[in-house]
């Protein structure tokens, strides 16, 4: 199977260094989608997954698996199965945490060693506004009114399905770290849009003959379906294999960035390390895309007091 990538980075914009990634954009094809023999990365287990899959299905299927075995190889986990797990999500390797997620001309996973992260969520969409009745599925409460004022900000961003991205990202990295189940309803998300991506720079101070910085232009190194339950789930698009967009349509196409924060509405479980009541995302539009992260870092414990001597002055209570 041939996997048409482009040299431009969409997860690494989004997450900490200590999370590995992989990516690939544009269209997946090859003979293998009709002579029906196994890529050489996907292991037969694998393959048994989506025996019963269209040909399209199949390849989107193969092609994020290799991104998946590609990120856990950079982590220096062993090749093995990457099979499914709770509610249909990927049963990641011991010590691990991680996320999978493709859409039409996009496939990406992201892992990390379970010591440093709590949870990792990822999730890709087309950049379009969600279908007809999705919406009301998604937002809620106060997230209609800060949706329309970021929508009068920046009105070419389909903020709806933004947020619908932010909530995926959400519920995987809470999946991931043992959560029974989060609606939509059940995590509230706020939005910071960054500077350098609104439609008018900042105003200067007077006198102020300083250059402003160069915008610096995406990195050119390289380095699922989501759960089967039933939450909401966006129709299949019935062109998962149109090419990706030409260059001069692609410079043509929004471009934005920046940070969510989302509020866990429900109890979290119980345990030595919980997820924080807050988890905060990155977010990002670029070529015909948008994409959330979560990654959710493990606290780092305070050292113990020594003995026969009063604590220093920031650990007393």
């Amino acid at each position: 199977m041939s996997v048409r990538s482009e040299e431009f980075v969409l997860l690494g914009a989004l997450l900490p260094e200590r999370v590995h990634w992989a990516e690939e954009t544009g269209a997946v094809d090859g003979p293998e989608a009709d002579d029906g023999s196994r890529p050489p990365w996907l292991f037969a287990e694998e393959e048994a997954l989506m025996a019963r899959a269209a040909p399209g299905r199949r390849r989107e299927f193969a092609a994020a698996r290799l991104c998946a075995h590609r990120a856990l190889a950079g982590l220096g986990v062993a090749a093995a199965p990457l099979l499914r797990g709770r509610r249909g999500a990927p049963a990641w390797p011991a010590g691990t945490v991680g996320s999978i997620t493709h859409c039409a001309g996009y496939r990406g996973a992201a892992v990390a060693s379970a010591t440093g992260f709590l949870g990792l969520g990822i999730d890709a969409e087309p950049h379009a506004p969600l279908p007809s009745g999705v919406r009301e599925e998604v937002v809620f409460g106060p997230e209609e009114a800060r949706l329309r004022e970021l929508a009068a900000r920046r009105p070419d961003i389909a903020w709806d399905r933004l947020l619908f991205s932010a909530k995926e990202s959400v519920y995987k990295a809470w999946s991931g770290y043992g959560g029974a189940w989060l609606g939509f309803e059940e995590a509230e998300v706020s939005w910071r849009l960054d500077a350098s991506d609104s439609p008018q720079p900042p105003a200067r101070a007077r006198g102020d003959h300083s250059q402003p910085p160069a915008r610096t232009r995406d990195d050119h190194s390289r380095p699922p379906a989501p759960a089967h339950d039933d939450r909401p789930r966006l129709p299949a698009p019935p062109h998962d294999d149109r090419p990706p967009p030409s260059a001069r349509a692609r410079a043509e196409l929004p471009r934005a960035s920046g940070r969510f924060w989302a509020r866990l509405l429900v109890p979290v479980p119980a345990g030595p390390c919980p997820l924080p009541r807050v988890l905060p995302g990155r977010w990002l539009v670029r070529r015909g895309l948008l994409l959330t992260a979560v990654a959710v870092p493990r606290p780092v414990p305070l050292p113990p007091f020594p003995p026969h001597r009063t604590a220093p002055k920031e650990y007393r209570r």
